[in-house]
């Protein structure tokens, strides 16, 4: 009897320390601001987000295959309108929570000029961009390169990462001179960190509108719904515009 009121005392307390917090998936290209946020939101609410970062298409997989994320930040609209409809998240939350935009970047100063002109010179060995089947950010570098119809010009030169996040690192450790990356990830409060950038002309690719969403794992976690309000918030936003995103 000891024994099962110990196990049951300990399930109570396990139950109340995870409601206090919020798994969150969040998209490569969103994870520096996103971290800004969990600060802030710690703060005001209380409540602890624990985040998990990764390509958009991946966490789709993972959140089918029953992985217990109660809110997803997308890179795109499409992969929360489908878990919606696929009765594993609450179509009622979704909203898009930023807009992000592409950018050209090298790690090497001076290598990409500020009209992109360095993707027609062809000096270069390899360009890195995210996998269109798993990244938005991928996707819109592949309409960008059609766009341009530069897209079998370098279709030799391309290297792919499964992410933006790993695409960015191709670049950022030189294994690709230049790459197509979010432009969260190269500046903040509207200065370049490092290297050399080219942002990419919104009319060469389609919105990359990025949507949050609750999970069907969150529903009852007041954690994830905190966290949902607070991405609506001032304090919020002037982070994400920090990071340029609209």
């Amino acid at each position: 009897m000891v024994r099962n009121l110990c196990s049951l005392l300990l399930f109570i307390f396990v139950g109340a320390c995870s409601a206090q917090e919020v798994q969150v998936a969040v998209a490569a290209n969103f994870a520096a601001p996103m971290k800004e946020i969990a600060r802030g939101f710690e703060i005001s609410s209380g409540y602890k987000a624990a985040l998990s970062v990764g390509a958009t298409g991946k966490f789709y997989a993972q959140i089918k295959n029953a992985a217990p994320f109660d809110i997803l930040l997308a890179a795109d609209q499409v992969t929360a309108t489908r878990l919606a409809e696929e009765q594993l998240a609450n179509a009622k939350t979704q909203f898009t929570y930023a807009v992000g935009k592409l950018v050209l970047w090298s790690a090497t100063p001076g290598f990409v000029d500020a009209q992109g002109a360095v993707l027609k010179s062809g000096h270069f060995k390899h360009i890195a961009i995210a996998s269109p089947l798993q990244a938005p950010y991928g996707e819109a570098a592949i309409q960008t390169l059609k766009s341009l119809n530069l897209s079998e010009k370098i279709a030799a030169s391309i290297v792919t990462g499964e992410s933006i996040g790993q695409t960015f690192a191709f670049v950022a450790t030189g294994n690709a001179e230049l790459g197509f990356v979010a432009l969260s990830q190269v500046s903040n409060n509207g200065q370049l960190q490092s290297g050399s950038a080219w942002i990419v002309p919104q009319n060469l690719y389609s919105p990359l509108r990025q949507d949050a969403i609750l999970l069907k794992h969150g529903q009852d976690n007041p954690a994830a719904l905190a966290l949902l309000v607070y991405l609506k918030s001032d304090a919020a936003k002037k982070i994400m515009r920090s990071f340029g995103y609209d």
